[in-house]
């Protein structure tokens, strides 16, 4: 530009520019193929002389129709005709001082890539889930409903020490704990839904509920059926392990709990019970699927000789070369081992180390489990298989091996439809690590479309969630994942910001602290890399199972429990920094996810002590009416669900945002400083008139928070209010 920024302000007012994909500006929002297609663009009033559209794939131009004033804006239109391929545009404004362009990131004012709005035709996105208040259950710790299917102490052994049953329900996690287990199960959450039902929550996402040796269940063992100890046990065996003995096969008691179909059955039946339960009282569930790797115990694999003689299971394939289910897994060979089970897939997987003297493998570098060399273990010294690729080298997640086992490629398509479709009728998938899945993007992008028709013939309301850190542009084109667990556009940056911590308490970073900046530049970009109806139902989550809980962020200390104890987490952490948080997680784009425990004020390190269990009869008390508030208000007003967003202020320690429609505005503002501000919002910008007037629905503050309301009027399209230090006003416009 040859002018300064300062001198186009002066006839050009970029701030006053605005579209988006919400139905205020595009309608419909999603259209089908071929569908014609309303574009609006607002701009200041008298300052642009023309106004178009310009598509980049046609390299072509729509002029676009002065439609209307009002005394600050003027608003133009035109319509699209689309075709069944996705459309990119942006707009420009020629005005008195040249022509500029408005795309995703705003006013172009220098120099810069355009970074175009997209349309993807028959693109959909669940309505339900655009804006749903989610709730986010780590099971075992969460309530125990049924003491009678606890993991015994013994049972059974794992990674180097036997199974745990843990009988103080407060007692916090070890540093290592996935063998103990506290007892939560799905009787607990069944027993829950009223309360859930009363704090607002709409979405229930459960942590993974398969059968698993491990509290975490990330380590799947059986994807057809529940696991009983979060089900029902309704064949049992009294005895565990002996002491000294590893040998899982031994274990009468696992044996039965895991492999008995009269247990297997009752479990899938609690399931389908907690569904039309949570139906019932108007809450959708949405399961965890593990579909990268499954575990070292699962009936494919049967490392453990679990199944070996259980009835109705075939022989997995571990030690057995003629196993249905060998080409599921990439074994490799043993140096100097040139028999059969040298490798069924691809041999790109982390390398290995090959067998100890002793006839224990150690495929990459941990013994497995201590379970080899027994004559009821088809894996024994005499026989003992090849290694086989762990995902990230860990041989109790091995990795499944898509690409040469179109076989294991249908099981896993039949899974995605079994739980979302009667009788379980589960609501959607979110899906663990699942940019790793597969040995190669392009499979990975094949496998997930395909994944995508199989869920959505099934039930074409499921949502699909996928874990994902970084850019997930690329999975979000319409025809794979519905949306994303929302870090890059939410949790990192408003940690960054309200805190200056890192997501796992690993870091404190002070120029990250209150700096603005750096909050709306990583808003901007992540966001601009979602469509609109991705965003909409992305997950916002302050905290959850892998990451420190956001109230222990807010003391700004380094830690984990390993290094610092788990005692350090509780300490000196800031309830007010918490409310803002949450202040600015009920109104931002998005879906809002509270992690259990985080309304009753639970803290914790990094996991495993983010999975600390609920504290029923100690919660915070003024941590739960702000939750309870916040969510009411959430669930109040659609422009938090589905509306524009528009930021207003933006200073060291201060952020002002509106979220609007054509009904209503709603501005949310927050004070991170230690002092009390006056804070001048220019309202004018979210179409706030002098003639209207805001009122405050909620006010938090160092000691709590306030529902009294209190009238602003602008003068001359702004209002200053006073926000108390590390506090936060939502204020909603009067019409």
């Amino acid at each position: 530009m040859a002018l300064a920024d300062e001198q186009i302000k002066e006839t050009f007012q970029p701030e006053a520019v605005f579209s988006d994909g919400t139905e205020m500006f595009r309608s419909p929002c999603e259209p089908e193929p071929y569908d014609t297609v309303t574009l609006r663009l607002r701009v200041g009033k008298d300052q642009a002389k023309q106004a178009r559209i310009v598509i980049t794939e046609r390299s072509r131009c729509i002029e676009m129709v002065l439609t209307g004033s009002d005394e600050r804006f003027d608003w133009y239109r035109a319509e699209v005709e689309l075709t069944d391929r996705f459309l990119h545009y942006f707009f420009e404004i020629a005005t008195s001082n040249g022509v500029f362009r408005y795309d995703r990131l705003g006013v172009m004012l220098a120099d810069r890539e355009t970074v175009p709005f997209r349309i993807t035709p028959g693109f959909h996105t669940p309505q339900w889930a655009k804006g749903a208040v989610m709730y986010q259950i780590f099971v075992d710790r969460f309530c125990n409903g049924d003491p009678t299917n606890d993991v015994q102490t013994g049972e059974y052994y794992y990674i180097d020490r036997y199974a745990q049953r843990v009988t103080d329900w407060n007692r916090v996690p070890e540093a290592k704990d996935v063998q103990e287990f506290y007892g939560g199960d799905l009787r607990g959450v069944i027993k829950k839904l009223d309360y859930l039902r009363k704090l607002g929550v709409e979405v229930l996402y459960l942590n993974p509920i398969f059968v698993s040796p491990s509290s975490h269940k990330y380590d799947i063992q059986d994807y057809d059926h529940v696991d009983p100890h979060f089900g029902v046990i309704v064949k049992d065996a009294p005895t565990g392990l002996c002491e000294g003995d590893t040998l899982n096969a031994h274990s009468a008691q696992y044996v039965a709990r895991v492999t008995s179909h009269e247990n297997l059955a009752a479990s899938n039946d609690l399931f389908a019970e907690l569904v039309r339960e949570a139906h019932i009282r108007g809450m959708r569930v949405i399961i965890d699927g593990v579909f990268n790797h499954c575990g070292s115990f699962n009936k494919w694999l049967d490392r453990e000789g679990i199944y070996r003689n259980a009835e109705g299971f075939d022989d997995g394939a571990y030690g057995v070369p003629d196993s249905p289910y060998r080409s599921f897994f990439d074994f490799k060979k043993k140096p100097g081992n040139m028999s059969e089970g040298s490798g069924d897939g691809p041999t790109d997987g982390a390398p290995v180390d090959g067998y100890s003297a002793d006839g224990k493998c150690t495929a990459n570098g941990t013994t497995l489990n201590g379970n080899l060399g027994s004559e009821n273990h088809p894996g024994n010294s005499a026989d003992a298989d090849d290694p086989y690729d762990g995902w990230w080298g860990h041989d109790t997640l091995p990795k499944l091996n898509y690409e040469r086992s179109p076989k294991l490629k249908n099981y896993i398509m039949r899974i995605a439809r079994k739980w979302i479709s009667a009788p379980f009728g589960a609501d959607g998938w979110r899906l663990d690590v699942a940019a790793d899945l597969g040995h190669s993007e392009e499979y990975n992008h094949e496998f997930w479309k395909e994944f995508r028709r199989n869920v959505k013939a099934s039930n074409p309301d499921a949502l699909i969630l996928a874990e994902h850190y970084g850019n997930a542009e690329r999975w979000l084109g319409g025809d794979e994942w519905d949306s994303v667990m929302n870090y890059d556009a939410f949790m990192e940056p408003v940690s960054w910001f309200l805190t200056g911590m890192e997501k796992h308490s690993d870091a404190y970073r002070e120029d990250m602290l209150n700096n603005e900046k750096a909050f709306d530049f990583a808003m901007r970009c992540n966001m601009a890399r979602f469509q609109t109806a991705s965003l909409q139902v992305a997950m916002n989550e302050l905290s959850n199972h892998d990451h420190s809980r956001f109230l222990t962020r807010t003391n700004r200390q380094v830690g984990r429990t390993a290094s610092v104890g788990a005692a350090a987490a509780d300490e000196g952490v800031n309830a007010a920094v918490m409310r803002e948080a949450v202040l600015i997680q009920m109104t931002w784009p998005g879906a809002p996810c509270v992690y259990y425990g985080d309304e009753a004020g639970v803290c914790g390190w990094t996991d495993p002590d983010n999975r600390r269990t609920y504290p029923w009869g100690h919660e915070d008390p003024m941590m739960m009416r702000f939750h309870r508030e916040m969510i009411r208000l959430h669930r109040s007003y659609n422009s938090l669900r589905t509306g524009s967003l528009l930021m207003l202020v933006e200073e060291p320690g201060v952020l002002a945002f509106a979220r609007m429609n054509e009904a209503e505005t709603v501005i949310t503002v927050v004070n991170n400083n230690e002092e009390d501000r006056d804070i001048t919002i220019p309202v004018w910008r979210a179409g706030i008139t002098d003639r209207q007037s805001l009122v405050r629905l909620i006010h938090s503050h160092r000691d709590g928070f306030g529902l009294d309301t209190e009238i602003y009027i602008p003068r001359d399209g702004r209002i200053t209010i006073c926000v108390a230090a590390t506090g936060g006003v939502i204020l909603k416009n009067m019409r």
